[in-house]
């Protein structure tokens, strides 16, 4: 054994803590602060891990499930074998927190590196996720044996010695768990959270069990545990110092050489690539948004058919890109374009990004334009509730276009739901027309009728057709041909479609044509609308239910 029992009458406590009875008092209050640095350090792991899963895989949902439920399984497996080690609860203890340290510190790392250069990550989530929940679930077991110890030393009631372990276990969770989305997050970033968390751990526990518990120790498990947490530190250190090279070098891999503007916002990660005689790209938390190659197919088809009918009014929810806003303003007698996005960032680079400009044709300089800063969703309930925004008219819209994130993005999900689309209705004049992106109707059906049926449920009738897709983007090329750009997400290459709806208050569907002053030199006429409307109604799906608030119906 490299660890020895105490006998009951060594003093316990750091050094120069007076006389033993003090001492033992202070050892008790080091292990609970011990207790609540560990529970606060072990939810940020999770959450961590939550979000970026969810940022790199998507579906939030399902990885916070996916996360929590691995866990919490894994933690009952450590508690199980943390008996084997309750015979050298101190050395056992420090190093398991040095273990917790390096593995929870390097998880979000691990899993962007993943991402990055093998293409997926749900693997390293699931190992990580397993891991790091085995060693939360065997702290409590050790720490309830060390303050166990204390108290008998101390001759205090062990009972209620470990009900406070458990409190302190539950405020430094929920320190934890606000810390991180408050504080660790918009400050520090995830990659260097979770190396940062890292490191309070490891001197967390290694203070408590050297500090504290150093006279229980042997030489030889005192250098150990000296040499395991000394290590991880430094570790972690080397790691922190080199976050951004690692970043540049993943970013580089997701995206190619071509990245211009790279930043992360309270809400997403925005990249730009290309320019200089190279389509442009605009990513959003690693997916093509936008491809300079083909978003006019695209841009045209939602905007136009919702423009044939009265159109001096225009909503445009979602797009700051300015894309949008550009083929509104092509006609002339629109007299008001609102658009609401909700990342000022966005708003940014589509103003000042010299390529996203040239590609927006100024459209958010236009004097017609008004841009708001705002949630979709609550602006809309602002406005129906009778609380518009300042400047905003009460005046009906003619036409209102959705250009948001797929339905599939658990994230907007409540942005497809039949009370987002009954908000929208009362922005919408009797005669006015509602267009959606509702994502690819050819590899998500029912995803994309699900839409349609809830537009259905709040009142509208729906005209079914999309936009074709699948111009070469080009990505990086490695020596071997393989496009390096998105990986794990869509790729830029692929064949796809955008799947629309246009939608009319009443049962009538809405025509779907172009309007008679509708510009000239568009990638669309009539025969490829009507080409369209065929292509979406060759997917469709009946009897699905309408999406709502409360329950969310988007899927594969």
């Amino acid at each position: 054994m490299i660890e020895t029992p105490t006998p009951v009458s060594a003093p316990l406590g750091p050094a120069g803590a007076g006389s033993p009875s003090a001492g033992r008092r202070a050892g008790r209050l080091w292990v609970l602060v011990a207790v609540f640095v560990c529970a606060a350090c072990g939810l940020v792991y999770e959450l961590e891990l939550v979000a970026l899963a969810s940022s790199l895989i998507g579906d939030s949902v399902t990885q916070a499930s996916v996360v929590l439920s691995l866990m919490v399984f894994a933690m009952g497996i450590g508690s199980l074998l943390a008996k084997r080690l309750r015979c050298r609860a101190v050395v056992g203890f420090g190093l398991l927190e040095a273990a917790l340290a390096l593995t929870g510190g390097c998880s979000a790392l691990a899993l962007h590196a993943a991402f990055a250069w093998l293409g997926g990550s749900r693997p390293v989530l699931v190992a990580f996720s397993l891991a790091i929940g085995v060693l939360i679930g065997a702290e409590m077991p050790l720490l309830m044996t060390l303050i166990q110890q204390v108290s008998r030393r101390a001759r205090q009631d062990a009972d209620g010695t470990v009900a406070e372990l458990f409190a302190a276990d539950y405020v430094g969770a929920l320190v934890g768990g606000l810390a991180f989305p408050f504080l660790l997050l918009p400050w520090l970033g995830q990659l260097t959270s979770a190396l940062l968390t890292g490191a309070v751990n490891a001197v967390a526990g290694g203070a408590l069990v050297l500090w504290v518990f150093g006279r229980d120790l042997t030489a030889p498990a005192r250098r150990l545990l000296v040499l395991a947490n000394v290590l991880v530190l430094i570790w972690l250190a080397v790691a922190t110092a080199l976050v951004d090279d690692f970043e540049r070098a993943a970013r580089r891999a997701v995206y190619g050489d071509r990245v211009r503007v790279a930043v992360r916002t309270e809400v997403q990660e925005i990249v730009l690539t290309g320019g200089r005689g190279e389509p442009l790209g605009l990513y959003l938390d690693g997916q093509l948004r936008v491809s300079g190659a083909d978003e006019r197919r695209y841009h045209q088809a939602l905007v136009h058919p919702a423009m044939r009918g009265p159109h001096a009014r225009v909503l445009v929810l979602g797009g700051g890109d300015g894309l949008v806003a550009r083929e509104v303003l092509r006609y002339r007698d629109v007299a008001a374009v609102t658009v609401v996005e909700l990342d000022p960032e966005v708003v940014r680079l589509a103003r000042t990004d010299p390529e996203l400009v040239r590609l927006n044709g100024r459209a958010l300089a236009d004097p017609r334009t008004r841009v708001v800063l705002a949630d979709a969703f609550g602006w809309l309930r602002g406005r129906a509730a009778g609380v518009p925004e300042p400047g905003e008219s009460p005046e009906p819209y003619d036409v209102v276009i959705a250009d948001l994130p797929d339905p599939g993005d658990t994230s907007g999900t409540r942005l497809y739901a039949r009370e987002f689309y009954g908000l929208a209705a009362r922005a919408l004049a009797p005669d006015g027309r509602l267009a959606v992106h509702a994502g690819p109707a050819e590899s998500r059906p029912r995803s994309y009728w699900t839409v349609a049926a809830t537009l259905r449920a709040a009142g509208f009738a729906v005209r079914a057709y999309s936009a074709p897709g699948g111009a070469d983007v080009p990505g990086d090329e490695g020596a071997d041909g393989a496009d390096r750009g998105a990986q794990g997400h869509q790729d830029a290459r692929a064949v796809h479609d955008w799947g629309l709806l246009l939608a009319a208050p009443g049962a009538v569907p809405p025509v779907l044509a172009l309007a008679a002053d509708a510009p000239a030199r568009l990638e669309l006429g009539p025969a490829v609308l009507a080409a369209e409307a065929r292509r979406a109604e060759r997917t469709r799906l009946a009897g699905l239910e309408p999406s709502t608030l409360v329950h969310p119906r988007y899927g594969g």
